[in-house]
Formats: C-alpha cells, structure tokens, sequence
C-alpha cells in the first residue's frame, strides 16, 4: 500500500463510517479500482483507521464524553456495546465468511437502502429527542440492533443502529447522536481487538501510513458527522436510500462483468 491508496481509503473511512451507507460496501469498489492485495497489513489498516473517525466523534462531543457528573450516560453504552461484543466474537468465523462474498455485501446494501427509503414514513411520531431520555433498555435495544451489521455486512453499524434509534422512538436526530456515541466504544473494541492481532506488522513505515490515514479519516469524519446531523434533519434518509441502492448495483455490476472483488 502506498500513500495514495491508504489516503483514498482514509476518506472513504471518515465519510462513510458514521452515514448509513456501509464502509464495507465502499471498501468493495474501492479496492477493487485500485487493485489492492488484500495483505494482512492492509486489512489491519482498514480497521486501525477507525480511530480517526473515533477522536471525530470524541473531539465533536467533547462535552458530552468528558463530563463525569453524568455516569449514566457511559453506563448506557456499555449496556448498548455489550451485545455487539459477545456476537462479534461467537460470529467471527461466518463474518471473515460473509466479508469475502460481493453478492452477499450488494444484496443487503440493496435491502437496507430500501429500509431507508420508507423509515422517515413508518417512525413518524419521535418520542425521545435526547440522550439524556434513552433508558438503560432502550439502549441495550439499540446495541442488539447494531448486531444486525455484524450478522450483515454491508448494512452498516450507523444504519443498523439509527434504525433501532427510531424504532425505539428516538427522533432522527437523537438516533444518530446516539449512533455515534455508541461508536465510540464498539469501534475501539474493534480496533484494539485487531491491533493486538496485528502488532508484529507494525514496522516503521506501516506506522507512519497508520498515523496518515487516521489523520486523514479524523478530518474526514469532522466534517462528515457535521454535515450529516444537519442534512438528516432537513431531508430525512431516502437519499442514503437511494445512494445505497446504487452502490449495491454498481457492486452487482462489476462483480459479474468478471471484475475481481478484493474484498475485506
């Protein structure tokens, strides 16, 4: 992997990964335009460089995450991060599986754009609009949800928890507040999971394209998470919908026009 490369996957990282969009399902198209062998050292990258997108979320929230008088909120998402952690480690196996299959990646961006394109219609009545409402259930709730993104890659932990948000009667906003809060803690389980893993591929030079992307991803995903949270308040989802629909397609297309898939 060279800078180029570990940039453009750095930016798709810190887009991507808090939009209900599937990180998984960009990783898809773009190693397969570039033509990236799937090394170790780079799927360890893929996931280390979520940390960027964590300190995003961490720098944005600053208040929220820093303020130690209010202990309910960090027991809440650990409540929420608790099933995601036992599935994620009883389900390895079937998810390297499932991350090596295309079709399956196109197939549940196609159906999870469809969900987005009629959410806005079936949860018309919010009634949470902050954090500070979200229950001890509701949050565990919502953590089962964010299983389904294990269980499915391609649905994308943001969509898959946003839903669950506001199935939970959450309001657009607070469900995709609460979304990347509970980031936080599912994404540094998951990096420092793999980090331990992949500790003997850290050389000089994999460091410094470490540090880069998740420089890269951190700036990113500032801007990303930003111009979300207001774009989701005007408009509403079906626009992911529709963007998730083509992405899926496009996946579909190439995959079987005989272009190699290097999958995760």
């Amino acid at each position: 992997m060279n800078y180029i490369q570990a940039l453009i996957l750095a930016i798709i990282e810190g887009i991507t990964e808090f939009l209900p969009v599937s990180s998984t399902g960009h990783m898809v198209l773009a190693s397969s335009f570039m033509g990236i062998g799937k090394d170790e050292f780079v799927k360890l990258f893929e996931v280390a460089i979520q940390l960027g997108a964590i300190l995003a979320v961490v720098v944005l929230y600053w208040k929220k995450f820093f303020d130690f008088s209010k202990w309910q909120f960090y027991v809440k998402l650990i409540i929420a991060v608790i099933p995601a952690l036992v599935f994620g480690k009883l389900l390895n196996d079937f998810i390297d599986e499932k991350l090596g299959n295309p079709i399956f990646i196109a197939v549940v961006l196609l159906f999870g754009g469809l969900v987005l394109l009629v959410i806005d219609k079936l949860f018309k009545t919010p009634e949470i609009h902050h954090e500070a409402e979200v229950t001890n259930l509701t949050a565990f709730k919502i953590g089962c949800f964010q299983v389904l993104a294990i269980v499915f890659p391609g649905l994308s932990r943001s969509a898959a928890t946003i839903i669950g948000g506001m199935q939970q009667k959450l309001s657009r906003h607070a469900a995709a507040e609460f979304s990347f809060f509970l980031a936080v803690p599912t994404m540094c389980a998951a990096t420092g999971y793999k980090l331990l893993k992949g500790y003997h591929l850290l050389n000089t030079e994999n460091v410094k394209l470490l540090l880069f992307g998740n420089l890269i991803a951190f700036i990113v995903a500032i801007i990303a998470i930003r111009s979300f949270i207001g774009f989701l308040s005007k408009h509403g989802f079906r626009i992911f919908g529709w963007y998730r629909i083509i992405v899926g397609v496009v996946i579909l297309a190439l995959y079987f026009s005989g272009v190699e898939m290097n999958v995760l």
